[in-house]
């Protein structure tokens, strides 16, 4: 099963994104947003930054968490390597694997999240499915 896959967009970057279970969903949102910020590069693991966040669905708890990997890189200067998620109800907790962003040349920036054709869905066959749009 791939993790994620661009799609075309007139003016954002879009994201579908796959798991075989919801925590896997945001594990491989996670590699796609370091993928996109490093350019491909493989991001080291030299930190664990130990996040906490709440959102009233599926949906919010994504919005905050792009968001909470957009802080990371522009207040703490940490790039996102991966992630390890764990959800309940609306609470997400998660290890976040990551380097300083010192450490790599030519990234690119994701400005921000946005609801705009998000959605988090699992399918018929039980595995997971996300769309996600952000702003760069």
């Amino acid at each position: 099963m791939k993790k994620y896959e661009l799609l075309e967009h007139t003016s954002e970057l879009k994201l579908k994104i796959y798991g075989k279970r919801l925590e896997e969903i945001f594990e491989n949102c996670a590699l796609a947003f370091s993928d996109i910020i490093s350019r491909g590069k493989k991001v080291k693991k030299n930190k664990i930054k130990e996040i906490e966040i709440s959102g009233k669905d599926f949906e919010s708890l994504m919005y905050n968490f792009i968001e909470e990997l957009i802080y990371l890189l522009d207040a703490e200067n940490l790039i996102v390597s991966s992630a390890k998620v764990k959800v309940d109800k609306n609470k997400l907790n998660a290890d976040i694997y990551c380097d300083s962003a010192d450490n790599y040349k030519n990234l690119d920036y994701i400005k921000s999240a946005t609801y705009a054709e998000m959605y988090i869905r699992q399918k018929k066959d039980k595995t997971w499915e996300a769309q996600v749009v952000v702003d760069v």
